[in-house]
């Protein structure tokens, strides 16, 4: 059974930062790519952020580099997505979707449940 559990989600403040995580099971987590997706309320997916399966390849989409860091740790099935500075744009459900090396960009794997991000005063 294909799990993804993200969590560390919640309410915070303009300014303020949180570390989502990830946890994996069900498949082969070392062998594949990891991303991190969001929705924000009434919009489409946009893609945030994605690493290699060895984690020494970050890539950022340009809203949010400088802000956010992608890790993650095989070891633990496990990914990671700091968040400073949060802005109110940043609201959204995040999730972790990974995708095969061997399938396109763009093209994912499986699905979890998301994470709720809300940043308000």
């Amino acid at each position: 059974q294909v799990q993804l559990v993200e969590s560390g989600g919640g309410l915070v403040q303009p300014g303020g930062s949180l570390r989502l995580s990830c946890t994996a099971s069900g498949f082969t987590f070392s062998n594949y790519w990891m991303y991190w997706l969001r929705q924000p309320p009434g919009k489409g997916l946009e893609w945030v952020s994605g690493i290699n399966p060895s984690g020494d390849s970050p890539y950022y989409a340009s809203s949010v580099r400088g802000r956010f860091t992608i890790s993650r740790d095989n070891a633990k099935n496990t990914v990671y997505l700091q968040i400073d500075n949060l802005k109110s744009e940043d609201t959204a459900v995040y999730y972790c979707p990974p995708r095969d090396p061997r399938s396109p960009v763009g093209h994912y794997d499986y699905w979890g449940q998301g994470a709720q991000v809300t940043v308000s005063s």
